[in-house]
């Protein structure tokens, strides 16, 4: 026997994901987690397959989004993300996921939960995880969601309708500052590295202090466990400093390599989330990314091209990702009053989603 339980599935940036009504799923977090795992792996939980489940067995499409009306006064929903770390039965929710994000207030007026406006339709949403809100707009044309557009977002096939998402309040949302070591700069094992966290933490190493390129495709930087393990030892040392506790287990921070730009953006990059290689880059990994190139003294110093902070080009391994910071000084400190994205997001399908009737008993 079987229990149903209404889902919709959307691709939301260059990631895809099950979206739930958080009043569809168990309040208790145990429980909860219980029937995502086995709506996304199936029985068998840790087959990195997930071929039992609706999981796409790549971190990109092992990803949850649970949706409610919020309480805050500041914001209209709230956003909940949980990272399904393949291989492991586990969840993860200390970070927050800003492509899933996009497609937070398409599902809210799809399900009903809020009402659309014509020709668009805006929300605030409080993300969750890591706290924040981000403000995202939405064409919703005669109150109907408009999926079809022409913004190309690199990492995704053909164009769609163009999604604003202008985050607040991100600045150490989850080291609880900036810098969360107190420095630009840190030295891990005889290397440069800067600690930032702008909604994502990352530690932030040049390509050349690795022995490598940093254009190498990520396919080739997955077989190199000498690259791989030094970069793993640097994470397990600094995740202490970075308040971050034992990150042995965690999938923070994310290790971010850097080089000059190859194609007229401002830095080119190769992400670690943390152990495998990103075909493209997250969206408040690139939000972090950008904000280290505008921060004096960081390991950016002299590998990234700034014009201004309006217009910030992150090249990944796959196209490239556009910034804009709102940024302003005060006694010599960098303050980020807002960070602006262009996503893109489609509804694939909806309907209920089969887990076992007896699952709290596996």
């Amino acid at each position: 026997m079987q229990t149903a339980i209404p889902y919709m599935q959307f691709r939301g940036g260059s990631s895809k994901g099950l979206f739930f009504k958080a009043t569809d799923l168990p309040a208790d977090e145990t429980s909860r987690n219980k029937i995502i795992l086995a709506a996304m792996e199936g029985v068998g939980q840790g087959d990195l397959r997930q071929i039992d489940g609706l999981g796409g067995a790549t971190s990109l499409s092992s990803k949850v989004a649970i949706v409610s009306l919020s309480a805050k006064e500041d914001a209209d929903l709230d956003y909940l993300f949980l990272q399904v770390v393949i291989g492991k039965g586990k969840i993860s929710t200390i970070q927050t996921c800003g492509n899933l994000l996009a497609a937070v207030v398409p599902f809210a007026v799809e399900c009903g939960m809020i009402k659309a406006n014509s020709p668009t339709t805006s929300a605030r949403i409080n993300m969750v995880n890591t706290g924040g809100i981000c403000e995202v707009i939405i064409e919703t044309p005669g109150g109907k969601v408009n999926y079809a557009g022409n913004v190309k977002v690199d990492g995704v096939p053909g164009t769609a309708a163009p999604i604003i998402c202008n985050y607040l309040g991100t600045e150490g949302s989850t080291c609880g500052s900036l810098l969360p070591t107190g420095n630009v700069k840190d030295i891990v094992d005889g290397i440069e590295v800067t600690c930032i966290d702008n909604g994502m933490p990352e530690v932030i190493i040049r390509a050349s202090d690795l022995g490598i390129t940093g254009y190498e495709m990520p396919v080739e930087l997955d077989t190199n466990e000498i690259l791989k393990n030094k970069l793993e030892r640097i994470r397990i040392q600094i995740g202490h400093r970075m308040n971050l506790g034992d990150v042995k287990e965690k999938t923070v921070p994310k290790m971010c390599i850097i080089s000059p730009p190859l194609n007229g953006g401002t830095i080119n990059t190769r992400t670690f989330i943390p152990q495998v290689c990103h075909e493209a880059i997250g969206v408040l990994g690139a939000v972090t990314t950008a904000t280290a190139c505008v921060l004096k003294g960081s390991v950016m110093e002299g590998i990234a091209i700034v014009y201004n902070s309006s217009n910030l080009s992150i090249e990944h391994p796959t196209g490239e990702f556009t910034v804009c910071l709102n940024i302003s000084n005060k006694n010599d400190n960098i303050i980020i009053n807002q960070a602006g994205v262009i996503r893109t997001a489609r509804l694939l399908s909806k309907g209920e989603v089969f887990v076992p009737e007896n699952i709290m008993d596996l």
